[in-house]
């Protein structure tokens, strides 16, 4: 199993975000980069930084419009802060003018090409703030992602993705959710690309609402997502069992929403029924989105999951049998993510 990471991935050092209405810590800390990579030298696998994509893999799964904007906002923000504006110490939307398209629908481009208005417009909620590094880390994180599937496409049986910003919650056009781009839809793609044929399997605690929306219409990609149950939790909106994709896509999207306070039992059944959906719909290669944000004592986790339980999803990722890009998600309790990784690769590798 060949791994990918780029150390410019943990330069990316966000310091603020919004929660319940406080401007708090972000848990989303370098340190979670370097102790899944411990795990990953522990467990004895190699780890390869990715090569340089450029922005191309990125454009497979978002707008041109978007990715020139988080290229280009903290130099346009840092000019502002030495132009006398009194601005923070990071790129922070103040407004939030999103009005909701349909899942699978695109937007226009911003129309304004000031920088605040745009950031409003492309940073869709609080827990995204960019710094001097972010776009590199955002990148790279993307390209560990992209040399994953390249590796499954060059006939390994599997491949993980050590991917830190993570990316299930980043749409077409906007972040979220500590998310920027969206790097298991960049690997889905360029899957897609090959094998024809793909499914998405997320077992993230949150609902994966950008990879549903950017593959919504599309019959080619099965997106399929465990996660606790949204109507009170991230991201609120999206997620719900009624949501099964539109157009060509109609039946092409499973959410398996979780009861609060869920554990092993009721987790595994659901990625059963998750993984039964995958075989009927017969990909050629398989994603797993994984997150370690279900764990029993994670910060943010609504959840009571514990090792037994991602040792077992290993399990059945083995028996399954289909090539396997692993892109790594969320899981924000530091001593917690590294023993979730190797019970994990236990499963994986028997």
């Amino acid at each position: 199993m060949q791994a990918f990471y780029s150390p410019d991935q943990a330069l990316h050092h966000p310091s603020q975000f919004m929660r319940l209405g406080k401007l708090v810590p972000a848990p989303d800390l370098p340190s979670r980069a370097e102790t899944l990579a411990d795990a990953l030298q522990q467990a004895g696998l190699a780890v390869s930084e990715p090569p340089d994509f450029g922005r191309a893999p990125l454009e497979a799964v978002h707008a041109p419009h978007y990715l020139d904007y988080l290229q280009t906002a903290w130099p346009r923000w840092q000019a502002m802060l030495d132009g006398g504006a009194n601005a923070g110490p990071e790129v922070m939307a103040n407004l939030s003018p999103y009005a909701g398209v349909p899942a699978g629908q695109r937007r226009a481009p911003c129309p304004s090409s000031a920088l605040v208005p745009q950031t409003g417009y492309y940073l869709g909620d609080l827990s995204c703030p960019l710094g001097p590094d972010s776009w590199q880390s955002i990148l790279r994180s993307a390209h560990s992602a992209v040399a994953a599937a390249d590796a499954v496409i060059a006939g390994e049986r599997m491949a993980y993705a050590l991917c830190r910003p993570s990316g299930h919650h980043a749409h077409w056009d906007r972040a979220s959710g500590f998310c920027y781009v969206n790097n298991n839809a960049c690997a889905t793609a360029r899957l897609a690309a090959h094998f024809g044929r793909v499914a998405v399997l997320d077992v993230d605690a949150h609902h994966g609402d950008g990879t549903q929306s950017i593959f919504y219409a599309r019959d080619d990609v099965l997106t399929v997502s465990t996660h606790a149950e949204t109507s009170s939790y991230f991201p609120f909106y999206t997620g719900y069992a009624q949501e099964r994709g539109a157009g060509a896509g109609e039946g092409y999207n499973l959410n398996l929403p979780l009861a609060h306070g869920s554990g092993n039992a009721e987790f595994l059944a659901a990625v059963d029924s998750g993984l039964e959906a995958v075989r009927a719909f017969a990909p050629q290669s398989i994603v797993l989105a994984l997150g370690f944000d279900t764990f029993k004592d994670d910060p943010i986790s609504v959840l009571k999951v514990d090792f037994e339980a991602y040792r077992a999803v290993g399990q059945k990722l083995r028996a399954l049998g289909l090539p396997l890009v692993v892109v790594q998600e969320g899981g924000y309790l530091v001593e917690a993510i590294g023993p979730g990784l190797q019970a994990f690769l236990e499963g994986l590798h028997g």
